[in-house]
């Protein structure tokens, strides 16, 4: 079975890599990784002083997104 339709989904995990895996064997397809930190982060997830690596899945389509991200900080 793979995931059909997904809309707007983030999910915070505690290893990404492994998170990466796991949604990979679902059938989704890794877009890409970063590191985002900042004011503009610390505004959107209400928090301060965020350090956090993500990873951009989408489904095979290409329509739907999700968002894997692995806080650093704060703690």
């Amino acid at each position: 079975m793979t995931i059909q339709r997904m809309d707007n989904v983030g999910i915070v995990v505690d290893d990404l890599e492994a998170a990466t895996a796991f949604f990979a064997e679902l059938g989704m397809v890794l877009e890409g990784t970063g590191q985002v930190e900042g004011d503009w982060v610390d505004l959107t997830v209400g928090l301060d002083g965020v350090r956090c690596e993500v990873a951009m899945m989408c489904t095979p389509d290409g329509h739907d997104r999700l968002e894997l991200s692995q806080y650093h900080a704060p703690a």
